[in-house]
């Protein structure tokens, strides 16, 4: 009888209302850098909310804009190429703007991150969590590097496609076709030379986030003004003592360079939108995109290491 009670007791199911019946505990299993990811995105609203805001604008803008394009494309008939450009204009620019925004918005949080923690003494709070220096700076370079970017792909692309449907439709209104407008729009291409411009931007301009942060980590009082002074002042010096520009080229090289070593010359100019302008074997064999990841990180490297030793302002 015994037996037959300890043989049912073993095969039931777990009764939760039956303290004897409970299964084997399960614990979860802790991820500190995707819930450090979340929380900065829950704390900086402007993240998400900048892109929205432009990607609103662009697309006001485009509305507007559209009052009078079928007035100019039939003024431009004589002029294909003129009016190529006018269909095509508002269309290939619109996700310009909102990259533009996310790498501003990439910039001052950047710059604010490990500053901002110390500022107004929450770095006390999240130093006595168990989550490590590294884990905490490693989810702030992820804002910039993978969040932002992604931000702006999905809106970019969402908001050329909304530009290219009121294109048509105003074009249609007014008895002009489409065609044209249609023929530059690559479905599946698109996305993929637009993710990988994007991608080919970020790890050229990593180098520069990677500063920020230290800065960030390291500076007491006006992190933007040690930002931008050192380049600043290696940049002079070197002009002053060797009368050349070694220094801002290197500069240049980081926010433009990506164009040069992923796109051939027809990509480079305007928004490249085709497979065969990219080349990312040259991207990849590129020394100065390795250079510049060693940098990024030698600099989240030092950020870990100060802000382990930095106290609140």
């Amino acid at each position: 009888m015994t037996s037959q009670l300890t043989s049912q007791t073993e095969t039931s199911p777990q009764d939760p209302y039956n303290p004897h019946s409970a299964g084997p505990a399960t614990t979860s299993v802790p991820r500190p850098l995707y819930w450090s990811v979340r929380r900065e995105i829950w704390e900086n609203r402007s993240i998400y909310l900048a892109p929205l805001i432009v990607a609103a604008v662009v697309l006001f803008a485009s509305s507007l804009s559209m009052i009078g394009l079928s007035k100019k494309v039939q003024d431009a008939a004589a002029d294909p190429v003129k009016q190529h450009a006018l269909i095509f204009r508002h269309y290939g620019m619109a996700p310009v703007p909102i990259m533009f925004i996310t790498f501003i918005v990439g910039f001052f949080y950047s710059l604010d991150a490990l500053y901002g923690e110390r500022r107004d003494r929450s770095i006390l709070f999240w130093k006595s969590l168990p989550v490590s220096d590294r884990t905490a700076v490693l989810s702030k370079a992820v804002i910039p590097l993978v969040i932002l970017p992604l931000i702006a792909f999905v809106l970019g692309e969402v908001t050329q496609f909304f530009v290219l449907l009121l294109n048509t439709a105003v074009l249609a209104a007014n008895g002009l076709s489409a065609a044209a407008l249609w023929s530059e729009f690559h479905l599946f291409q698109e996305p993929l030379v637009a993710g990988y411009h994007l991608m080919a931007h970020v790890l050229y301009l990593a180098p520069l986030c990677g500063w920020l942060l230290l800065v960030s980590a390291w500076a007491r009082r006006t992190p933007l003004l040690w930002a931008l002074l050192p380049p600043f002042a290696i940049g002079v010096i070197e002009r002053i003592v060797f009368n050349s520009k070694y220094s801002l080229a290197l500069l240049n090289n980081r926010v433009m360079g990506a164009m040069e070593a992923s796109f051939t010359a027809e990509g480079q100019h305007g928004m490249p939108d085709r497979l065969s302008q990219i080349t990312p074997l040259s991207l990849l064999t590129a020394p100065g995109l390795w250079i510049g990841l060693l940098f990024t990180a030698l600099f989240l490297a030092a950020a870990v290491r100060v802000r382990r030793s930095r106290e609140p302002l």
